[in-house]
């Protein structure tokens, strides 16, 4: 039920800390993963890396801002089942520091790109669904896109998760909702994952004191692991979740809950 031998699956923003974990663990499934981001090289040596364990992958590499890039990529495939739109661009910062190019920059490389690839992508979607039974789009937001985060713990207005990121993680939950209603009679799933704390290796090792705060946040005790978004976006790509559309799954160890 959970199998995803042979499923064509676009991972935007591929090549990131937590992006090349869910390559590598839906590759492991038996997927066959289109590895995008801007840099050519890093996709190159991540699909490398993939195909070296045995795995599938193809190089993906184009601007998910960009139509003409899009459409450039869609006129070069035969075969999509699953979009996963993983893409943002963004610094951090406050309400009193960002500016209105933060905001747009944020907004165009999360909602407007993950809008533009449902559209572009649509018929191949609409094909898997009436040819193998499944199609679906995951749209990686943020819990962040529910909750504000605590300004208290941040030493500095640069290393705050800033505001331009929640509000663009709301509008993806938000446009999850919509494309679920307007993709349903195509039997298109649409759903969404909220992660949690998942800091990168180099915050991990850079700033210790901060990683304790966030870990004393979560219900569970600790900063999520990047396998452990794996594990709900396969649910959500694969048969196993044939009547489920519309939800956002927050995968954050309960920090939404309380």
């Amino acid at each position: 039920m959970f199998n995803l031998t042979d499923k064509h699956i676009l991972l935007t923003g591929a090549t990131g800390y937590l992006g090349s974990q869910v390559a590598y663990g839906l590759a492991e499934l038996g997927a066959i993963i289109h590895v995008n981001s801007r840099t050519i090289g890093a996709c190159e040596s991540l699909v490398e890396e993939i195909k070296v364990k045995g795995y599938r992958a193809i190089v993906a590499s184009f601007d998910v801002t960009k139509d003409e890039a899009v459409r450039e990529y869609a006129d070069s495939l035969s075969q999509l089942d699953v979009l996963i739109n993983n893409s943002y661009t963004g610094i951090g910062g406050t309400i009193l520091s960002a500016s209105t190019d933060n905001y747009i920059d944020s907004y165009q490389s999360s909602v407007v790109a993950s809008a533009n690839l449902t559209k572009v992508f649509e018929p191949f979607l609409s094909e898997a669904a009436s040819l193998r039974g499944n199609a679906s789009i995951i749209n990686v937001a943020s819990m962040y896109g529910m909750v504000s985060p605590d300004a208290r713990i941040y030493d500095s207005d640069e290393g705050t998760n800033p505001p331009f990121y929640g509000a663009s993680k709301a509008a993806l939950i938000q446009l999850t909702k919509y494309a679920a209603c307007e993709l349903a009679d195509k039997n298109i799933r649409v759903n969404c994952v909220s992660p949690g704390p998942f800091p990168s290796d180099i915050a991990q090792s850079n700033l210790p004191n901060l990683m304790k705060k966030i870990a004393s946040k979560v219900p569970m005790g600790r900063i999520g692991l990047p396998f452990e978004l794996v594990g709900p976006i396969a649910f959500l790509a694969s048969d196993a979740s044939s009547y489920v559309t519309g939800v956002n799954l927050p995968i954050d160890g309960g920090w939404t809950a309380w």
